[in-house]
């Protein structure tokens, strides 16, 4: 099923020439630290959020496909001592809360190294500006790096500032919060995206044995939630940042916790420059990707830059971007020649996309429900005039018999034959276990049409069938699943038909266009793509309707709907761009009968179809796309 994801935002301020940013200038108050850099503006300077916006609870959408992992290194030089400029991280918060709607923010995670040396006012000062999001009830991690903490010992130190400041006491005032070791110095946060739960895990920069028992705990009580584990060491890159490797420390987390735990898919980690990353495989044979990034060796202390990894579950990527909100926000003002280099990073390993096929990767722990068969009396809804599914061959892969009858589950014996061209295999046409996953009926039939010369089998209804005189005048909705085999071949085997109407448009008394052509086909083009080219009742001629180029080795559905007004084809329940805005009414006939996999031209054939049909209905009304037999539930009526 289809639905937009997101709404455009309208024009983007002057100099501000990418998507994401100055939007009705959200980012103003963002960066209002001072233009010169001698000296901060003071945050109470900063122009505040109305008192309703900057209390209101922080939801995300959980649902959509689309969502925001937001990442945010080093920061220890903004925080050092006597130097202590908290603007920049403040930006950078600001950015998450003007931008959470529009990138479907769901989670923060800092890496560690908050300041420079562990010292209360320190972390005063960046727990304050962390305040900004508590207040929104967004949810975040924090792991201790060794600056913010005695760099010499493990999780069991005890009392220290960073524990005073982003303990779990304060964490646990979070949604996402799920809990942390009794140190701690450790925790887990739970989020809801795209509809399911992910995990992450951010460890100590030095977690004890039993920190890392209580972390394999955390995963086993969670055995189907992917875990996004963070940590300030784990990986580090070469000067160019080509490829990470780890380091003794994450060689030790590697082999006690991430390799044996498929759930990891990614681990995040700062402590090094440049930015890097590599791939490793785990024990059960899956990718982990391993990523680390740090901007603190850059211009002011890496301004508090932040990488914005948007996973899209759809697409099965994760866009990954670099950017510094602090300076963005200023993007209008004059800048002097650092900062012009500051505003984002778009080298190789700041700016990528990671390729996940997220079914696939969690396969081994959070396998999706095969979708069984339906019976053919759920999918005979009000209106069905024909029904065919290909789902009980005797042989899988076997020949269809030459005799083979396929029944109208219908009811209205509509029953289809095979027919061949002389001279074609007998496995021109065969049965296959082959599917689409919402398809009704686990069954297809292949056919192994080309030309030239001419060679396949294909299915027709009777001559007496009630389907052949049918005008639909009412409207209609013709709905069948297909694929196409990687050897398709526009030379060979374009415009072989998925079904259509048997005789001409000159037959059939219509003027216009090629009266050689046929009354009506849902053909397969050169592209290949679909096209339904149909002759309604009230005009002179066919009117066509296009969809996108379909790709191959893969499943589709596709429905035409007529609303007794407009012809609108639909695949995978997503509505096409080509669709006419032509009054149609019903469908013009020659009394003749159907044809699925073949197309005819000159009362002839002329293309059989090459590859898989699943089941075809046929329904003398218009369906909304929820009435699809891709419906999850049955339809109600």
């Amino acid at each position: 099923m289809c639905s937009p994801l997101h709404q455009p935002d309208g024009p983007l301020l002057p100099d501000a020439g990418r998507r994401t940013f100055l939007r009705a200038a959200a980012l103003t108050g963002a960066a209002a630290a001072a233009t010169g850099l001698v000296s901060a503006t003071p945050a109470a300077a900063l122009p505040q959020q109305n008192a309703a916006a900057a209390t209101a609870r922080w939801r995300p959408d959980p649902e959509s496909p689309r969502f925001t992992l937001v990442v945010m290194p080093d920061t220890q030089y903004l925080f050092d001592g006597a130097s202590i400029n908290k603007a920049p991280v403040e930006a950078s918060l600001r950015y998450v809360l003007d931008h959470g709607r529009d990138e479907n923010i769901v989670f923060l995670s800092h890496l560690g190294d908050l300041t420079e040396s562990g010292r209360t006012d320190e972390f005063e000062a960046i727990g304050e500006a962390f305040e900004l999001l508590d207040r929104r009830q967004v949810g975040y991690s924090v792991v201790a790096g060794n600056h913010d903490i005695k760099s010499s010992t493990d999780d069991g130190r005890g009392r220290t500032p960073y524990l005073d400041t982003f303990g779990p006491r304060r964490m646990r005032q979070l949604p996402t919060f799920g809990g942390a070791t009794p140190d701690g110095y450790n925790t887990y946060h739970v989020f809801r995206a795209a509809g399911r739960e992910w995990l992450v895990l951010a460890l100590d920069w030095r977690p004890s044995a039993a920190s890392l028992a209580w972390a394999r705990n955390v995963i086993a009580k969670h055995p189907d939630t992917p875990v996004v584990l963070t940590t300030h060491e784990l990986v580090y890159a070469d000067a160019d940042g080509d490829e990470a490797e780890f380091s003794d420390h994450g060689e030790h987390l590697w082999d006690e916790l991430i390799a044996g735990h498929d759930q990891i898919f990614l681990t995040l980690n700062g402590h090094y420059w440049p930015a890097g990353r590599t791939t490793r495989k785990n024990t059960a044979g899956n990718d982990v990707h391993l990523h680390i990034t740090n901007y603190q060796n850059r211009y002011y202390g890496g301004s508090a830059m932040i990488r914005l990894y948007r996973f899209d579950l759809a697409r099965n990527t994760i866009d990954v971007e670099t950017i510094s909100p602090w300076i963005l926000g200023r993007a209008g003002e004059r800048l002097n020649d650092l900062e012009r280099g500051e505003i984002e990073l778009t080298g190789p390993q700041d700016r990528f996309a990671v390729p996940i096929d997220f079914e696939k990767r969690f396969a081994g722990f959070a396998p999706v429900p095969v979708r069984g068969p339906r019976p053919a009396e759920q999918l005979l809804i009000p209106g069905t005039v024909a029904y065919w599914r290909f789902d009980s061959p005797a042989h899988p892969d076997s020949s269809a018999a030459a005799d083979l009858r396929v029944p109208d589950l219908s009811g209205h014996r509509n029953d289809l034959v095979r027919e061949a061209v002389p001279g074609s295999a007998p496995d021109a046409l065969r049965w296959s276990t082959g599917h689409h996953p919402d398809q009704p009926g686990h069954g297809s039939l292949y056919f192994d049409g080309s030309k030239p010369p001419l060679r396949g089998a294909y299915l027709r209804t009777e001559n007496n069938a009630p389907l052949n005189t049918k005008t639909f005048r009412s409207g209609y909705t013709i709905e069948a699943f297909l694929r196409l085999p990687a050897d398709w071949d526009a030379g060979r085997n374009a415009w072989g038909a998925v079904l259509g109407r048997r005789g001409t448009l000159g037959a059939a008394g219509k003027t216009s266009g090629d009266s050689d052509e046929p009354v009506a086909t849902l053909s397969v083009s050169d592209g290949p793509g679909l096209q339904w080219a149909a002759a309604p009742l009230n005009q002179p001629g066919a009117v066509t309707n296009w969809s996108h180029e379909l790709s191959r080795d893969r499943w589709w559905h596709v429905a035409v709907v007529n609303d007794g007004k407009h012809t609108t084809m639909y695949v995978d329940g997503c509505i096409v761009a080509r669709n006419p805005a032509t009054r149609t009414t019903g469908l013009a006939t020659a009394g003749l009968p159907w044809l699925l996999g073949a197309y005819e031209y000159g009362g002839r054939l002329d293309q059989l179809m090459h590859g898989w049909l699943g089941d075809i209905r046929i329904v003398e009304r218009p369906l909304r796309v929820r009435d699809f037999m891709t419906a999850p539930t049955p339809p109600s009526h």
